[in-house]
């Protein structure tokens, strides 16, 4: 176990500067020894006392890096002309419209952003052609604090009178919950301390039930410990909400203190479903019939994570399971609502042999499920109700990604959403009977024929191992491949999920329409191939992750697409230790990195807010063979003094609750004391930001400009070279 055996004193970070070109350069942070034993191992850890991050010095420290940054990406030469070029594409836009939710009678809510706008903001109409009225504008919400405020997500209730929505300031994810009515009536209750709380509503449309945290600061170790879900009746004190569902009041269901309980009602069958998650896709479900006493409910076991279920839907007669047990690809299960514990459920989805099951809804006609092959392209099956067999439909296009909307399993009405690398996102409402697609778009469609040469082709390459991973390559067909065009690689490969195909007006097609090349390895770890592909990238299989990625760099200098001096390589979040592990074990392969808010010190990742969440998906340091698998994929403890690393952005979010901000300051730390070449380690805190969920219009174009400038400034583009020599 781990026993912390000596800290030096701790001296003043502040110091003498030197001079690069006339600009200050902070001084390189200090090194004070703590050393850590797990297990019988003694790991030195030099720049602990960067996570306090209250420490005023600390701050000081992260600040002065981050000016000299934001100077050094400020003169790059094109990048106040991508800016421009980046303001003008969105501008074009005459609104962005998500978080679509409709109500049974046809009440439609969704945030819009227009094209002069910072964030969106929630609006309602009556039907697809209903007169559009603003209900809620987050500018206009607490304007005094001089903080900007995002609305995360909203559930209307039943009627379409209310609406809850949740309001996070600069990019805390903090999030309040707030009530407004479709007359725009805000009500007086605020609920803090919430995060994706999954607000149901109840039958009489006035109460609901929601999750609360234990705290709103995103430092705070214990925050997404011991969370519950309370009921609420509108118009009545939240502090005294009756505690539902938690650890405290069903202590017979073992909830984990990191476990996050949801609870969700539903009509048809008159019960309550509690959820109880983690970052590991398996769920634990029980449900109990649903009472007006909201005392805590005796709940009834459906699913145990052993029974590897992803998701669940639930209409008048059946309860439906995705699982992957048995089944690495999924399949669908169901069980009638008299006897719904998955024990009696019969299979109506097989596994497919080709592709893997990525989502599924209900209609009053039957089940959807989408299915895709390589993560990359996108098939829709529909199996009608009382039919033996799904039978696939013919898409308006070949799509690499669809996402389904539907109102509830009392309507037919299906709406699908398609996008590509290269094919701007299109929306559908599909008729069962005539089996026709109509387009049915929510904001004028906007053409971009400065993109109209850009092509995208997929492959598989040999890995480390012999294993074909999937990679997507995006580029101008006029390119050349004679070894010398820059590239951008970037990959995931956590928790099961997928690089789907989207279309990115905003980075990827930019990106090459500057002359690069733009690859996407779908390393292990992801989903794209089924859960083995995710289990095969995780906790000891995890080196299967950089190394895919590395395999795919050497793929591409070997079949001249570029060299070592010309590949880029960018990931954020838990791609940090992708992209951390990639520049640590093979340096010489890349000429620049940049991994943005990325989880780099892993085995000490457990004692920030959101580790323990984390567990499940990459292990414990209280585990002798997790420790090693964490200690594998530290980033932090692989990187070696007198080594020559490529140009690296690294980037944090003081208000980020997923990746503390330490973890990247320590990585930056240690990068910029140990590099041996002249390649810059830029290190930028963004101290009005979070992990990037609710950034500003202005602040994702900024961060886009600068992924991009530094990426093609370093893999020797002309137009991105510095203004200063």
């Amino acid at each position: 176990m781990m026993n912390t055996k000596f800290t030096l004193a701790i001296a003043s970070l502040l110091g003498s500067v030197v001079y690069n070109f006339g600009q200050t350069k902070p001084q390189p942070a200090l090194e004070k020894i703590v050393v850590d034993e797990y297990f019988g191992e003694k790991i030195e850890d030099p720049y602990r006392y960067l996570e306090d991050l209250k420490d005023p010095n600390v701050v000081n420290w992260m600040k002065s890096n981050s000016t000299y940054a934001r100077e050094k990406l400020n003169e790059i030469s094109e990048r106040k002309n991508l800016v421009k070029k980046l303001q003008e594409l969105d501008a074009r836009k005459e609104s962005t419209i998500t978080e679509l939710q409709i109500t049974e009678n046809n009440n439609y809510f969704y945030l819009k952003r227009n094209a002069n706008e910072e964030n969106s903001k929630l609006y309602h109409r009556v039907g697809y052609k209903g007169a559009e009225k603003l209900l809620f504008d987050p500018e206009t919400y607490k304007k005094s604090a001089g903080v900007n405020y995002n609305i995360s997500s909203l559930m209307p209730n039943e009627k379409g009178d209310k609406v809850a929505l949740e309001i996070s300031p600069s990019g805390s994810e903090s999030a309040e919950l707030l009530i407004v009515s479709s007359d725009g009536k805000l009500y007086p209750e605020v609920f803090d301390r919430c995060w994706y709380s999954s607000p149901s509503w109840l039958p009489d449309g006035n109460s609901f039930t929601y999750t609360r945290l234990n705290s709103s600061n995103v430092t705070d170790p214990n925050r997404l410990l011991n969370s519950k879900v309370y009921y609420h009746k509108l118009e009545t004190d939240p502090n005294k909400d009756i505690e539902f569902f938690s650890n405290i009041t069903n202590p017979e269901l073992n909830i984990g203190a990191e476990e996050f309980p949801v609870n969700v009602y539903h009509k048809n069958s008159n019960k309550n479903y509690g959820l109880v998650l983690t970052v590991d896709n398996r769920i634990k479900l029980y449900t109990t019939d649903f009472k007006d006493n909201y005392a805590p409910a005796k709940w009834k076991m459906l699913v145990d994570k052993n029974d590897e279920v992803t998701n669940y839907l639930v209409d008048k007669e059946f309860i439906y399971y995705l699982t992957f047990k048995n089944a690495s690809n999924f399949k669908i299960l169901k069980s009638l609502i008299s006897s719904p514990e998955i024990k009696n459920a019969i299979t109506i989805v097989d596994e497919p042999q080709n592709g893997s099951i990525t989502n599924f809804t209900l209609t009053k006609d039957g089940l959807y499920y989408s299915l895709t092959e390589n993560g990359v392209q996108a098939k829709v099956y529909f199996l009608g109700k009382g039919k033996p067999k799904p039978i696939e439909l013919k898409l308006p296009f070949q799509a690499g990604s669809v996402s389904f909307l539907t109102i509830n399993e009392n309507k037919s009405d299906i709406w699908m959403t398609f996008s590509g690398w290269t094919s701007p996102m299109k929306r559908y409402l599909y008729n069962p009977t005539t089996n026709k697609f109509t387009f049915q778009p929510l904001t004028k469609q906007i053409e971009y024929p400065e993109f109209k040469n850009i092509i995208s082709k997929e492959i598989t390459i040999a890995s480390h191992d012999g294993v074909k991973v999937p990679v997507s390559i995006i580029y101008d067909k006029n390119i050349k491949f004679n070894g010398n065009n820059p590239v951008l690689m970037m990959g995931y490969g956590a928790y099961g999920v997928s690089m789907e195909p989207r279309f990115s007006s905003g980075f990827i097609l930019p990106y090459c329409a500057y002359g690069g090349i733009y690859v996407i390895t779908h390393v292990r770890g992801g989903g794209e191939l089924g859960e083995a592909w995710h289990k095969a990238g995780f906790k000891t299989t995890k080196p299967n992750t950089w190394k895919d990625l590395i395999a795919t760099a050497e793929y591409l200098i070997k079949e001249k697409y570029t060299s070592p001096k010309k590949i880029a390589i960018w990931s954020a979040s838990a791609g940090g230790i992708l992209i951390g592990r990639a520049i640590t074990e093979r340096p010489d392969l890349f000429a620049a990195a940049i991994p943005e808010v990325g989880a780099f010190n892993t085995i000490r990742s457990e004692t920030s807010p959101n580790g323990p969440a984390n567990i499940p998906e990459f292990g414990t340091v209280k585990d002798p063979v997790e420790f090693k698998a964490l200690l594998e994929m530290d980033s932090y403890h692989h990187i070696k003094k007198g080594t020559s690393y490529p140009a690296t952005l690294i980037t944090a979010g003081m208000n980020d609750p997923r990746v503390i901000a330490w973890e990247p300051s320590k990585f930056a730390a240690s990068l910029q004391n140990a590099n041996a070449s002249g390649n810059p380690i830029l290190f930028f805190t963004d101290f009005e930001a979070g992990h990037g969920m609710g950034d500003s219009a202005t602040k994702i174009i900024e961060k886009s400009s600068d992924v991009i400038s530094f990426a093609y400034a370093h893999t020797g583009h002309p137009k991105f070279q510095s203004s200063k020599k």
